[in-house]
C-alpha cells in the first residue's frame, strides 16, 4: 500500500511538473511575440491568446497581466494613428484583466500597478483637458505605488521618462530631462533580473530606441 501511494505521489508530481513546463513554454512563445507586434490586430490576437491561457491557469496572474498589456499596447497604436475616441475601450479591457491578475497576485505587485498607470493614462489622452483631474491623477497615484513597491524597477523609470519627454514644457515636461531618465531606465535594465523566464521583462528596446536618438 505504501509503495502504491509513493508511486501515485511520484506520478502526480511528474504530471504537475509537466503541466508547469508546458504552461511556461506556451507563455514564453506568446510573450516573445509581444515586442514584435506592430498592428492593432496583432495585439488583439495576443490578448485573446493570453485570455485563453488565463482561463485554464486560474491560479496564475501572468496570463491576465499580459492580456492587459496587449490591450494597452493596442491602445497606444491607436493613439499614434489618431484614433483617440477608442482609447477608453482598450483601457477598460486592460483594467478588467488587471483586476483578475491582482486577485491572484495581491495588491502589492508593482508590475500590475504600473499597467494600471498606463491604462489610466490612455483614458486621459482621450480628452486630456477634461480627464486630467480624474484619470490623470489616478495615473500618477498608480505610478507612485509602483515605484514605492519596486523603486529599482526599470519599467517604472521608463514610464516616468516617457511622461517627462512627451509632456509640453509649460506643463513641466522636458525632452532633455526625459532623455536623462531614459538613460537611467536603460542602466536599471542592465542590472534588473526578472523573477522568472516569463515574468515582465519588456521595455529595454524602447529605452534603447530613445537613447539612440531614433525618436527625433
Amino acid at each position: 500500500m505504501k509503495k502504491y501511494l509513493l508511486s501515485f505521489a511520484l506520478a502526480f508530481m511528474s504530471l504537475t511538473a509537466f503541466a508547469q513546463s508546458d504552461y511556461e513554454k506556451v507563455m514564453k512563445e506568446k510573450i516573445s511575440k509581444l515586442e514584435a507586434c506592430k498592428s492593432v490586430d496583432e495585439f488583439q490576437t495576443l490578448a485573446n491568446d493570453f485570455d485563453r491561457i488565463g482561463k485554464k491557469e486560474t491560479k496564475q496572474w501572468l496570463p491576465s497581466y499580459y492580456a492587459a498589456f496587449a490591450y494597452i499596447q493596442k491602445g497606444r497604436v491607436q493613439m499614434r494613428e489618431g484614433k483617440m475616441d477608442e482609447l477608453s475601450v482598450q483601457a477598460n479591457a486592460a483594467e478588467k484583466y488587471l483586476d483578475q491578475a491582482e486577485s491572484v497576485a495581491g495588491k502589492d505587485n508593482a508590475e500590475i500597478h504600473l499597467l494600471k498607470k498606463m491604462a489610466s493614462s490612455l483614458k486621459m489622452m482621450e480628452n486630456p483637458a477634461e480627464r486630467y483631474m480624474t484619470d490623470g491623477m489616478k495615473a500618477m497615484e498608480e505610478l507612485k505605488k509602483a515605484e514605492s513597491l519596486d523603486p529599482g524597477n526599470p519599467r517604472v523609470a521608463l514610464i516616468k521618462a516617457e511622461d517627462t519627454y512627451f509632456t509640453p514644457e509649460q506643463y513641466g515636461g522636458s525632452k532633455t530631462k526625459g532623455m536623462e531618465q531614459f538613460q537611467d531606465a536603460l542602466t536599471k535594465f542592465k542590472t534588473y533580473a526578472p523573477k522568472s523566464a516569463i515574468d515582465p521583462n519588456w521595455g529595454k528596446a524602447e529605452a534603447e530606441y530613445f537613447i539612440s536618438g531614433a525618436a527625433k
